[in-house]
């Protein structure tokens, strides 16, 4: 192919120009690759300036020698293998059976796979690529790992997250031959076990954020509801009622006014269920029940409602920016004046609006700056900067503050609109009167659980008491009781 596409994922410019991949010591340990792709390539890239002696293997070595570093012997695919102890098959599945005439050659070997199956492919084959490697070669020992690793993180180096690399092989001595080579990487070796845990680890790299599926779609939901209330309220229900035409209301307003309702239930339904769980704790009197699987999923998936909250939180700031931008508000002025001028009023101005309004605004610069701060922090790479006591006081502390500031902006936004009956339209309520439903019983709960008798239980729980006496805190000096008395 010509063009873009038969360009190498490493520059060779790149690698002429970095010494470290240009020369290899004579006693660097020695290791093999069979394959030349992108991911074969930057693996080579890798291990060389690691300080490994790299041997690549390619069925056609002279037309793709020039696409691998200069430090690293590209040669026939039997030549490669004769010396190296472990050596990586970066292939695909397909191709495996055209290593089965080096059987020989690599018996007692270590081969290292690093391929990935699509998710076709996974679903259809009952055994992993490792253990279908594992049953051509079974004179070999055949480790998984790097698969989740990408050819650009083995290019640019191993950042946060991308640090682990899982592993697994039914022999410990081969897998702590290759912990070696992925420490020496600069990645973090992570045991999953015997082969058998192969196909997990192959369908790591299949799963597109597994933990966002249940907060998305609730979030999803949650604006899908408060959307068409906004829609029947906003839009419908003066064509019905007056025959007026604000359908223009869709794009902008109707998501403006819906976007706040979203970020602000989806924000307090990330401290609702620790309030549920020390409500349970309460109850039982013990800590060492597990708690529901409902509620401890709900726990699990606390970061991705707080983030998607801010998203929402975010993207309504935005829409408020841009409401003075369009037509709508610009024809709306215009008419407001001529109604003035046609009224003989010189002077407009109501006091208890001005200030309703600045305090508004003011509460919600305040909460979504004290949300942007716990988006932040969550951060990996914030988050591990931080001790627990810091951590813990910006999720929890800050993140209280910032639905309490959420409250008081909803609450100065509605002011008196729950007691008109004109904002009783279809006789559905104001919208914002439904968002304060969980946030109002989240605070009140909390405002709860600081009352002393109430705090100070929760607090001898959580610290190992327990109500039916199977746990209790002693002297020091009652030996005999003590022998008596499980301790914890």
């Amino acid at each position: 192919m010509s063009g873009e596409m038969d360009k190498p994922l490493i520059s060779r410019h790149l690698l002429d120009s970095d010494g470290s991949l240009a020369e290899v010591p004579s006693e660097a340990p020695k290791v093999g690759i069979l394959g030349s792709g992108d991911f074969a390539r930057s693996l080579a890239a890798r291990l060389v300036s690691s300080g490994f002696s790299v041997v690549v293997g390619s069925r056609n070595p002279k037309r793709t020698a020039g696409l691998f570093p200069s430090a690293a012997q590209v040669t026939f695919q039997a030549d490669a293998v004769e010396s190296p102890d472990v050596i990586f098959v970066a292939m695909f599945r397909e191709h495996y059976s055209s290593l089965c005439g080096l059987s020989d050659q690599l018996a007692g070997k270590i081969l290292v796979d690093v391929s990935n199956p699509t998710e076709q492919e996974h679903l259809r084959h009952h055994e992993s690529n490792a253990e279908y490697l594992a049953s051509l070669f079974p004179t070999c020992t055949v480790v998984k790992a790097f698969n989740v690793i990408s050819a650009w993180t083995l290019q640019s180096g191993p950042r946060d997250g991308n640090r682990q690399v899982p592993m697994c092989s039914d022999q410990p001595e081969a897998k702590r031959t290759v912990s070696e080579v992925v420490r020496a990487m600069g990645f973090m070796p992570v045991d999953m076990g015997s082969l058998a845990s192969a196909r997990e680890v192959e369908a790591m790299p299949l799963r597109l954020l597994p933990g966002w599926k249940v907060p998305a779609l609730l979030a999803l939901g949650l604006f899908t509801f408060f959307y068409v209330y906004n829609f029947i309220r906003d839009v419908l229900q003066p064509y019905v009622r007056d025959g007026k035409s604000k359908f223009y209301k869709l794009p902008v307003s109707v998501v403006n006014t819906t976007l706040p309702c979203v970020a602000y239930v989806l924000l307090s339904l990330v401290y609702l269920p620790g309030v549920l769980a020390a409500a349970l704790q309460l109850r039982r009197g013990t800590k060492y029940r597990r708690f529901p699987d409902w509620l401890d999923h709900w726990l699990q998936h606390r970061k991705q409602l707080g983030l998607l909250s801010f998203l929402c939180a975010a993207l309504h700031a935005l829409y408020s920016f841009c409401l003075p931008l369009g037509r709508v508000n610009r024809y709306e002025v215009v008419n407001l004046a001529i109604k003035q001028v046609l009224a003989n009023k010189s002077h407009l101005w109501i006091e208890e609006e001005v200030w309703r309004m600045e305090i508004y605004l003011s509460l919600g610069v305040l909460a979504l700056g004290t949300l942007s701060l716990l988006a932040v922090t969550s951060l990996p790479s914030i988050a591990n900067s931080l001790n627990w006591r810091e951590f813990s006081f910006v999720q929890s502390t800050l993140g209280f503050v910032a639905l309490v500031l959420s409250t008081l902006h909803t609450l100065t936004y509605g002011w008196t609109r729950a007691f008109e009956d004109s904002h009783y339209k279809f006789y559905l309520p104001p919208t914002f009167t439904l968002t304060l439903l969980v946030p109002c019983v989240v605070i009140l709960a909390k405002a709860l659980f600081l009352l002393p008798c109430f705090s100070r239980r929760l607090s001898r729980i959580r610290r190992g008491w327990e109500k039916d006496g199977a746990a209790k805190f002693l002297l020091p000096m009652d030996h005999a009781l003590a022998q008596k008395t499980s301790h914890v």
